[in-house]
């Protein structure tokens, strides 16, 4: 049933028209139970709540949310009330901000009151003011898309779908657009820049004209956002269903220079192959490509299929025949790595797996038509370790020639590599190489206590281990003697 009060003030109007229609939306919206639930407490109440922002977004997209986003006429204080009972718990860290955070069953649900806050403009925490209306409320969020309600404190056949800055056809056209200028937005909040991005690729919209344009000229305001925080809407946006796009946004309005100012700056590098493309566009196509080989979204494989090649603009050279080089780029590039994920506040493993991945990219290319010993595929392995199916993924991933037979012969001979790992795996435990004595029996052995002469030994016996092959004990405790005689 449609709001009568919606129609009925003006049955011919394209305003109550149009807002016929988008009270019907309700009807077809899948508003959970505990929505309901919690609509009728706050009416009970005698207060209004509404289904509001990424909510009802999703809804409408038909996708999928964990949480559930409400906003109220009611101060926290008397949300807290409201609850009491009826929620399995509640937590009140957010309540500084108006928020309250509530659990029932395996439902999430954040209660926030409505907000008319002001920002300093130096930071990014608001000054909290409590608000008198949901369109007030509605006015401060990011985005017109972010920006519409559904009334759930009155019946369900009641109900009201409430848009005020035209978030529906936005919606409908898949463009991204902010509730008051742009320019106002961003200086209250920079991280919606990012947040633009991170829709960009995840939705698939398109920012408007007016957006893009006051991300390039306020690019800069992005130095008040947190490390953290920036790094938490780039990995989202990573993660999307587009992230080519989301990056090509970074890097288009100028916020990539203060996010990964490595990835812009490929765009001057030409590629070894002096191909007519750069390698920010290489490095684009390669990051697809890897995604195409994903069983599910993986943060570390992107960031390396992104990352992989910017070593190359500090190592470019022209060299005497006029052939560009990249001469140790994986080496260059994967500190380069090191020190902008740590800079970006990433876990440390994440850290490290990137980082390796982008110093073993290339190591395939010396494998030629297989000219490999058993060793090196060995230490192939072995310094890939747990890394080694991303591996597997980012180099095939890093063919992007466009001369079919070239790139046929590149898959043959990673192919050819693949067999020979799953021929080795079959004869020793390759993806454990250890040496054939542990330490407990070097020390047993040679008599000598834990201390560097341990690792020393330990560090021999692995290299004969890859060189070699597995050795009988035997073996091994002969060798582990005659080189203690010539080394201790």
């Amino acid at each position: 049933m449609i709001s009568g009060t919606a129609v009925a003030a003006a049955p011919d109007r394209p305003d109550a028209l149009r807002r016929a229609q988008e009270n019907a939306l309700v009807e077809l919206l899948d508003i959970p139970a505990v929505a309901d639930e919690l609509g009728d407490r706050f009416r009970a109440a005698g207060h209004t709540l509404y289904l509001v922002g990424g909510s009802v977004r999703d809804a409408l997209l038909r996708r999928g949310g964990a949480d559930l986003d409400f906003t109220t006429d009611a101060r926290p204080e008397r949300i807290l009330e409201i609850v009491a009972g009826w929620a399995d718990a509640t937590w009140d860290t957010g309540i500084e901000f108006g928020t309250v955070g509530v659990r029932r069953g395996d439902d999430t649900l954040e209660i926030t009151t409505f907000r008319a806050d002001a920002y300093d403009r130096v930071g990014r925490k608001p000054l909290v003011r409590f608000g008198d209306s949901l369109e007030g409320d509605l006015v401060r969020r990011d985005f017109t898309v972010n920006a519409m309600a559904v009334e759930v404190h009155t019946a369900p056949g009641d109900r009201r779908f409430v848009d005020p800055y035209g978030g529906l056809a936005a919606l409908a056209a898949g463009v991204l657009d902010t509730p008051a200028a742009p320019q106002e937005s961003f200086a209250d909040d920079p991280l919606r820049m990012l947040r633009a991005a991170r829709f960009v690729s995840q939705l698939g919209f398109t920012p408007a004209a007016r957006v893009t344009s006051a991300m390039s000229a306020m690019a800069g305001e992005l130095t008040r956002i947190t490390k953290e925080r920036i790094q938490a809407e780039f990995s989202k946006l990573l993660l999307g269903a587009h992230p080519r796009r989301g990056i090509e946004l970074l890097v288009d309005t100028g916020l990539a220079e203060y996010v990964v100012p490595e990835v812009p700056a490929m765009r001057l590098a030409i590629d070894e192959h002096m191909q007519h493309k750069d390698v920010y566009t290489h490095s684009l196509v390669v990051m697809e490509q890897a995604i195409e080989r994903e069983e599910k979204p993986d943060l570390v494989l992107r960031l390396a299929a992104l990352l992989h090649d910017v070593g190359k603009p500090p190592t470019r050279r022209k060299e005497p025949d006029g052939r560009v080089s990249f001469h140790h780029h994986e080496v260059v590039g994967a500190k380069m790595v090191r020190k902008r994920l740590r800079d970006l506040r990433y876990p440390k493993h994440v850290v490290d797996d990137v980082s390796q991945l982008v110093y073993l990219h290339l190591r395939f290319h010396g494998y030629g038509k297989g000219e490999w010993t058993d060793s090196a595929v060995r230490r192939y392995v072995a310094d890939a370790g747990p890394l080694l199916d991303r591996l597997h993924a980012l180099v095939r991933s890093d063919c992007t020639t466009r001369n079919r037979r070239r790139a046929a012969a590149l898959q043959r001979s990673y192919d050819s590599l693949e067999d020979r790992i799953a021929e080795l795996r079959k004869q020793e435990e390759l993806d454990a190489i250890r040496p054939d004595l542990d330490g407990n029996a070097i020390m047993q052995i040679l008599g000598i206590p834990p201390g560097p002469q341990v690792g020393r030994a330990y560090k021999h016996l692995l290299a004969l281990r890859m060189e070699n092959g597995p050795m009988s004990a035997e073996q091994a405790e002969a060798e582990l003697r005659r080189w203690a005689a010539e080394n201790l």
